[in-house]
C-alpha cells in the first residue's frame, strides 16, 4: 500500500489499518525489531518508524531489549519491540437494567480484568455511563492496566438497539433514557477514551459469545437470556443475524399473555412481564411465597415457587416454539443466572416447545443452559471487536474507525 497522504477519515482508516497490522505481527511473533516488523507487514521502514513511534507514545508497545546478542557486524544494535502486557487494547461493556459489566482485553485477546457494578433500574443514562467509567478506572488501577492505546470499545445496551436505518424509539420506551442509550453512549465513550465505539443490543452480543463458546458445528441457534429483562438473538447459517433494522430476536417483547401486565415497552402481556427475574419474584410474592432474591427464587423448595418458574418457562416455550417452527434451529440456548440455578426452566421450556412442534423427534431442537455466566454480553462485545468469528462475516460494520489520538 502506498504511503501517500490521504485526506480526512480515509487517511485515519489507512493509519489504523497499519497499526493493526503491526500489532498483529507482534502478537503472533513476539518481540521484533523495526526492520523485522517492516518485512513482516510489507510496509516501508519510514512508515513503520511513524507507526511504532505512535504506539510507543500511547503505551501499546514497549522496548524490551536489543538485537545485540544476535546481530552480525559492528552496526548499532536495533531496539526490539513487544506488546505492553499492561495495555488494555479492547474494552467490552454490558449495560443491563440493574448493573454494568466490563471486560478488558489486551492485544493478544486475553482478558486482563473484568468486574461489575450495580445501579437502580430507574437510574438515568448519564449516571449509568459515569458508573461504567468509575468501574473501568477502578479495574485499571487494581490490575495496573492503562487505556492509552485502546483499539476499540464494544458496548451492549438493553432493549432493541436499532441501527442507523431504523426508526427512532420514543423517549422512555424500554427503560429510562433509551434514546440517550442509542445516541449518546458511543459519543460519551469515544470522547472519554478516543477510540472507535460499536454499540448493539447486549443479548445479541451475549449470543455471539455463547455461540463462540459452544459447538462450532452448530450453525442454527436460538439464544434467549432471562435476567432483569428478556432478550433473544438468532444465529442462522452460521451468521449472527441483526435483521433489517437491528431488531431480530427480540423475544422479550412478543405478546404471550393477551391483556396481561404492562411492559416497560408500553405493550401489555410481553414475555418480559412473565419470564424476567423481577416478574417471577413479583409473581411469587403475589401467590404468597416469601422470596426476595434470585438465589432464593432458584433454591426455594416451595411448590408455589416451582409453579411460578414452570409458568414462566411455559410462556417462554410458547414464544420459542413459534420461532422454532419458522426457523427450525438445531439448538436453543437459555442464558441468565436463573437458567443456570434453576434447571426446571430449561426442562419445562423444552417440554413446552416439544408439544408445540411437529410430532416427530427430528423437529425438536436440542436445549441447553448457556455455558457462560451473566457477563457474557461484555465478552460478546469483545468478540465483536476482535471480528475473528465467521458469525460476523455479514454483520454490519461499526462506525468509521479513527486513528489513535495524538
Amino acid at each position: 500500500m502506498s504511503d501517500m497522504r490521504l485526506p480526512g477519515e480515509a487517511h485515519a482508516l489507512v493509519r489504523h489499518t497499519h497499526q493493526e497490522r503491526v500489532l498483529r505481527a507482534l502478537r503472533e511473533r513476539g518481540a521484533l525489531s523495526r526492520g523485522e516488523i517492516a518485512r513482516a507487514v510489507g510496509l516501508s521502514r519510514t512508515t513503520i518508524s511513524e507507526i511504532t513511534r505512535d504506539l510507543l507514545r500511547h503505551g501499546a508497545v514497549v522496548v524490551v531489549d536489543t538485537d545485540a546478542a544476535s546481530r552480525a557486524g559492528s552496526g548499532r544494535p536495533a531496539e526490539r519491540l513487544a506488546l505492553d502486557p499492561n495495555s488494555g487494547q479492547f474494552l467490552g461493556v454490558d449495560f443491563g437494567h440493574r448493573r454494568v459489566r466490563v471486560a478488558i482485553a489486551d492485544a493478544a485477546h486475553e482478558v486482563l480484568a473484568s468486574g461489575r457494578q450495580t445501579y437502580d433500574d430507574s437510574t438515568g443514562w448519564p449516571e449509568r455511563i459515569e458508573t461504567a467509567f468509575a468501574l473501568i478506572d477502578r479495574l485499571g488501577a487494581e490490575r495496573g492496566v492503562h487505556f492509552r492505546a485502546l483499539q476499540g470499545i464494544g458496548i451492549g445496551v438493553t432493549g432493541p438497539h436499532p441501527r442507523s436505518s431504523a426508526p427512532h424509539a420514543p423517549e422512555g420506551a424500554f427503560g429510562p433514557g433509551f434514546a440517550a442509550a442509542r445516541d449518546d453512549v458511543d459519543v460519551s465513550f469515544a470522547e472519554r477514551f478516543g477510540a472507535p465505539v460499536m454499540v448493539d443490543n447486549n443479548t445479541r452480543l451475549a449470543a455471539l459469545a455463547e455461540a463462540l463458546a459452544g459447538d462450532a458445528s452448530a450453525e442454527n441457534v436460538l439464544y434467549v437470556r432471562l435476567s432483569d429483562g428478556v432478550g433473544g438473538a438468532l444465529v442462522i447459517g452460521g451468521r449472527l443475524v441483526p435483521g433489517a433494522t437491528g431488531l431480530a430476536g427480540e423475544l422479550g417483547h412478543v405478546t404471550v399473555v393477551p391483556g396481561g401486565g404492562r411492559c416497560r415497552c408500553g405493550k401489555d402481556g410481553c414475555l418480559e412481564t412473565v419470564a424476567s427475574v423481577p416478574a417471577m419474584l413479583a409473581a411469587c410474592r403475589q401467590r404468597g411465597a416469601d422470596v426476595g432474591s434470585l438465589d432464593e427464587l432458584a433454591s426455594s423448595t416451595d411448590p408455589v415457587v416451582e409453579e411460578v418458574l414452570r409458568d414462566a418457562a411455559r410462556a417462554l416455550g410458547r414464544a420459542v416454539g413459534v420461532v422454532a417452527m419458522v426457523f427450525n434451529p438445531a439448538e436453543v440456548v437459555i442464558g441468565g443466572d436463573i437458567a443456570r440455578l434453576a434447571p426446571v426452566i430449561v426442562e419445562q421450556t423444552s417440554d413446552t416447545v416439544g408439544a408445540e412442534l411437529f410430532p416427530w423427534v427430528a423437529a425438536k431442537p436440542a436445549f441447553r443452559c448457556a455455558r457462560l455466566a451473566d457477563d457474557d454480553g461484555a465478552t460478546g462485545a469483545l468478540a465483536a471487536l476482535f471480528r475473528s468469528s465467521p458469525l460476523l462475516a455479514d454483520y454490519p460494520e461499526p462506525a468509521p474507525i479513527r486513528a489513535l489520538p495524538a
